[in-house]
């Protein structure tokens, strides 16, 4: 179960783009950060073997304003089996973006630990998290979406306020199911932003209870990340 003690985490940025599964090849932005993007951030910060992030409520602080940019990508993908190299010169694409500017959010998560003990309770990982966010320590550089538009991390204080807007989203990627073969599946729910709130504690809960959350990682893997972040502490 995940605890009920709530971190909060301010994040910003010029440029973001969570884009809707269906519009992939002409990438259009959902109108706020999805509950796997807030994940993926907090894992950023702080990630453990033993606990997992719980996507409580994400707080959007600015109005929503849509930008469209022209990028440079790939027509094809790297297939993820039977490896083989792509020259990017050969394989280039110009296609439109309908992406977000000027971004913030406050996110509302806690600590999901499949076996609680005393020795490790979840407010150890709280106060960690909190330490790190205000030290501006993370072991990958957080982003909104996409790697090249980078996310700034800070505390979230009682000023931070949602925008008060209602802003129905529909069908929302909520997470990635993994089946015990460890093949992925996308999860969604009906979202909408209410008084410029994203709530999916509801949601989250169900799918925490009944999947599996995240990929089985090798030992050997589970071992150098640990170690990572481990070192970073000290710092």
């Amino acid at each position: 179960m995940p605890d009920k003690h709530v971190v909060k985490v301010k994040v910003t940025g010029d440029f973001a783009c969570f884009t809707r599964p269906e519009l992939k090849v002409e990438r259009m932005s959902y109108p706020c950060m999805t509950p796997s993007a807030a994940r993926g951030i907090l894992d950023s910060i702080l990630w453990k073997p033993e606990f997992k992030w719980f996507i409580r409520r994400i707080l959007v602080l600015n109005p929503v304003k849509f930008f469209s940019i022209k990028r440079n990508e790939l027509d094809k993908i790297i297939p993820s089996r039977g490896l083989s190299p792509i020259i990017i010169e050969d394989n280039r694409a110009q296609r439109n973006s309908l992406i977000l500017r000027d971004v913030a959010y406050v996110i509302e998560a806690s600590v999901h630990l499949d076996a609680p003990s005393q020795t490790n309770p979840p407010v150890k990982y709280i106060e960690m998290f909190n330490r790190r966010v205000k030290k501006g320590q993370c072991w990958r550089r957080p982003y909104f979406g996409c790697r090249e538009f980078s996310a700034d991390f800070m505390p979230a204080f009682d000023s931070d306020q949602p925008i008060a807007e209602d802003i129905p989203i529909g069908g929302m990627l909520l997470d990635i199911f993994y089946d015990n073969k460890g093949n992925p599946e996308p999860l969604f729910f009906n979202a909408a932003i209410r008084n410029g709130i994203l709530s999916c504690e509801n949601d989250y809960e169900k799918m925490m209870n009944s999947s599996h959350f995240s990929k089985q990682l090798d030992l050997i893997t589970q071992s150098c990340l640990y170690s990572l972040t481990q070192q970073e502490e000290l710092l």
